[in-house]
């Protein structure tokens, strides 16, 4: 019986397993019921998702991360378990203040205020944001779909789904936001392919809604930052925008330590 270590993290509810620095040495990235038995919610730890925080030898960055899905697949960027990572390597001095960690080749940026518990992770540009009908489809790291609409009494489990499989997006999947502007904030809900339910919060997806807000409503040119409420707790996105281009993407928010233990795998 292999014994792993684990923390796991919250960053609004969006929970995830991350992988202790001896663990994660010997961790098999390929074992796909692994990773989907400790992310199983009855009879695992629970999570919407499994990281690693690995070495590397590359001087400009402190560490990588390597995500997983809770269906156990590799995936693309997630925005909350960015956050949450950043302060487990933190936690272990990998970096002060501000880090720059590798992610699928790509270099993130973030800092960590530990007077607030609070992250703030660096999302890639944004500068093609399709309309689809009445809809926005836009990769903000992950692909996203976003609908405007009222938030209250969606079914985020059904129609999510039927967007996520529906053509042309089944084949790679998409996630999918349920959007309301309301009391000077952006209230967000989330279908998440990979735990193909509805997530208390999703980084990307918060990103994402933000600038297809942005878009629909015509905005100037100009830095902003917008509030957002999921179902898990508050965010913060903030951006420039210039003509058709979004840049300097923040996602801001708390990343918090649940429990630490040991996973008995067979």
């Amino acid at each position: 019986m292999k014994s792993i270590g684990f923390t796991k993290y919250h960053g609004t509810s969006n929970d995830f397993i991350i992988i202790d620095q001896e663990s994660s040495l010997t961790f098999d990235l390929y074992d796909i019921e692994l990773i989907r038995n400790m992310c199983d919610r009855r009879t695992g730890i629970g999570a919407d998702g499994l990281m690693l925080i690995l070495p590397t030898n590359r001087e400009d960055v402190d560490f990588e991360m390597k995500y997983f899905n809770a269906d156990g697949k590799p995936s693309s960027m997630c925005g909350n378990g960015g956050r949450c990572i950043v302060k487990e390597a933190a936690k272990r001095s990998l970096f002060f203040q501000r880090t720059r960690f590798l992610f699928n080749q790509d270099i993130y940026l973030a800092q960590f205020d530990p007077s607030r518990n609070w992250v703030s992770l660096k999302m890639q540009d944004v500068e093609d944001v399709k309309l689809y009908s009445e809809d926005y489809v836009l990769d903000t790291g992950s692909p996203h779909y976003v609908r405007f609409c009222s938030v209250f009494g969606v079914d985020v489990f059904e129609e999510g789904k039927a967007i996520r499989y529906s053509e042309p997006f089944k084949r790679e999947g998409i996630n999918v936001n349920f959007v309301e502007h309301k009391h000077n904030a952006l209230h967000v809900l989330t279908y998440e392919r990979g735990v193909e339910d509805e997530t208390y919060s999703c980084g990307t997806g918060v990103v994402a809604s933000t600038i297809a807000w942005a878009v629909k409503e015509h905005m100037k040119d100009g830095i902003y930052s917008i509030d957002i409420h999921t179902k898990g707790g508050k965010l913060e996105v903030s951006f420039e925008k210039k003509e058709d281009r979004f840049t300097h993407i923040f996602l801001k928010g708390p990343a918090i330590e649940v429990f630490k233990g040991r996973y008995n795998a067979c």
